[in-house]
């Protein structure tokens, strides 16, 4: 388990993290969205002992982990920008990987570099963006870690590729019981993938919470009646959002869907649907709740931030 308890950390005065606390459970995919310059990088980079916190703490398995050489060697991180030896091939790095890791599958990996097409003794050096991102998924996943971190997972990944990755990233945690911590472009490509969201701001956690609670405590209902009536006519429904026009009304709604629908079906109304939510759509509605507006926190990313779903990171 991962405990993070009032992490801060600044950087020349500057507050990139505030008093964030989250608790990260095993065997669990965990990800982490925001804007650019939410923290997330900064977070991960702390909880993978890059970074010294400079207040709260931030251990795993109970173990504080800044040069803790034990703890580390549980974990593997895939950052942001990779890194590979100057010259050096997958066969060498992962030579590299053996020395450090004791439990690293040097025939895995040569097993997966084959499996992804990629070069096994030739410079990954001359790879583009996306095999380096193939090359460093691979090495760190067969070190076998307990957790695992991918910073911006899919970036450079073609859609045949970023399903390749989810799939070996998903198989690990099923078989070996491994947590993943993931930073994505999308909320889309986490919707499927993670167990866990948390949603950051400026430093600041806006909200964390189970991928399926949040698409099953919020849903959207179309609704029509005859006669005139407003927004007093659903009291004791918790809305989150109301939009009359006409005598059709839009409504967004948490809380059980069953007895919600219930209730209105005994007000007979000319016509009602229940439709589900995007993942995107209840962070929106979520955050408005909260006091934030979603569009706000997006347009903080700089131009050409925005992913091709439309979320920022």
């Amino acid at each position: 388990m991962i405990q993070a308890s009032n992490l801060t950390k600044r950087f020349d005065g500057f507050t990139a993290l505030n008093e964030i606390s989250c608790t990260i459970a095993d065997g669990c995919i965990y990800g982490l969205v925001g804007s650019n310059g939410a923290g997330k990088s900064t977070l991960i980079r702390l909880m993978t002992g890059v970074y010294k916190a400079d207040g709260g703490s931030v251990a795993i398995d109970g173990e504080p982990i800044f040069d803790n050489e034990a703890t580390k060697r549980q974990i593997a991180y895939v950052p942001d920008e990779l890194y590979f030896l100057p010259g050096a091939s997958i066969k060498r790095m992962s030579e590299l990987y053996g020395a450090v890791y004791p439990d690293f599958d040097a025939k895995r990996c040569a097993e997966l570099t084959a499996s992804f097409g990629l070069p096994y003794t030739r410079s990954a050096g001359t790879f583009s963006k996306g095999m380096r991102r193939q090359a460093a998924t691979i090495l760190a996943l067969c070190t076998k870690p307990k957790y695992i971190f991918f910073d911006e997972t899919f970036d450079g990944l073609d859609p045949v590729m970023r399903n390749l990755v989810r799939g070996l990233v998903c198989q690990d945690v099923a078989d070996r019981n491994a947590t993943a911590i993931i930073t994505s472009h999308s909320l889309r490509e986490l919707e499927d993938t993670c167990d866990q969201l948390a949603l950051l701001h400026k430093g600041g956690m806006v909200l964390e919470s189970d991928v399926t609670n949040l698409k099953t405590s919020l849903f959207k209902v179309q609704i029509a009646f005859s006669g005139e009536y407003d927004r007093e006519k659903f009291a004791g429904i918790d809305l989150m959002h109301f939009a009359k026009r006409g005598s059709v009304t839009n409504m967004i709604v948490r809380g059980d869907r069953d007895e919600t629908v219930w209730r209105l079906q005994a007000m007979q109304p000319l016509l009602m649907d229940i439709l589900p939510l995007t993942l995107e759509e209840v962070f929106t509605y979520e955050m408005e709740a909260l006091g934030y507006v979603f569009d706000d926190i997006l347009n903080d990313a700089p131009t050409g931030a925005r992913s091709e779903g439309g979320a920022a990171v």
